[in-house]
């Protein structure tokens, strides 16, 4: 598998990926995800204040070939959106886990953190989907 897992972040079996900096997770798709969309022409991302239920749909990323959802990892408050991702869809193909994020929550339910995936786990379950 030629594709990133980068260690420091948590991962979900939806292909999500969730970085924690104080009470705040940024998420975004991973790099397995972005490829199996390919080219994303359009982003559709939720307004600030919304707030989501862990498992329910954020977003819309749609790509010439596909339409995916974003999966929210865990229950909270948007309180940031990639206002970049409007003009330049293909930073989530280019920069899946830098440039390319989608949303900033602040999350309610401490617990939930224990159900994402470390990138070994996120892994395991790609090689059982691949093959």
């Amino acid at each position: 598998m030629d594709y990133e897992f980068p260690d420091h972040l948590k991962y979900t079996s939806t292909h999500e990926w969730i970085r924690f900096e104080n009470n705040i997770a940024t998420v975004g798709i991973t790099d397995y995800a972005q490829h199996q969309l390919g080219d994303i022409v359009f982003v559709e991302l939720p307004e600030v204040g919304m707030v989501f239920e862990k498992g329910s749909n954020a977003a819309e990323i749609e790509s010439v070939k596909a339409v995916g959802d974003l999966i929210m990892p865990l229950s909270g408050e948007i309180i940031e959106i990639n206002e970049n991702l409007a003009d330049n869809p293909e930073l989530v193909n280019s920069s899946p886990f830098g440039e390319g994020w989608m949303i900033r929550i602040k999350y309610s339910h401490l617990d939930e953190k224990d159900d994402l995936l470390s990138s070994e786990e996120y892994k395991q379950i790609l090689q059982k989907e691949i093959h």
